[in-house]
């Protein structure tokens, strides 16, 4: 395979993931009646934010939980 004909599987396929998600998210708003650029907004303005703040502060507790065990087996 050359160099174009790989660029082109990789344009292809990132045609194909947008167009996979465009039609999932048009779906989504008819399943729930509401319009696609509301969907968009729920999906990419409140709930992306949200899992990725909780995501980090979920890593934090953890960060957090996994220095007091090693503190405590460094003690023992």
């Amino acid at each position: 395979m050359s160099y174009i004909e790989n660029l082109k599987q990789i344009v292809d396929l990132g045609l194909y993931i947008y167009i996979y998600c465009t039609d999932f998210v048009i779906n989504l708003a008819n399943l729930f009646n509401l319009s696609y650029y509301e969907i968009n907004f729920i999906l990419f303005c409140v709930l992306y934010p949200f899992l990725l703040v909780a995501s980090f502060v979920l890593y934090m507790i953890s960060r957090y939980k996994y220095s007091k065990v090693k503190k405590q087996e460094f003690k023992t």
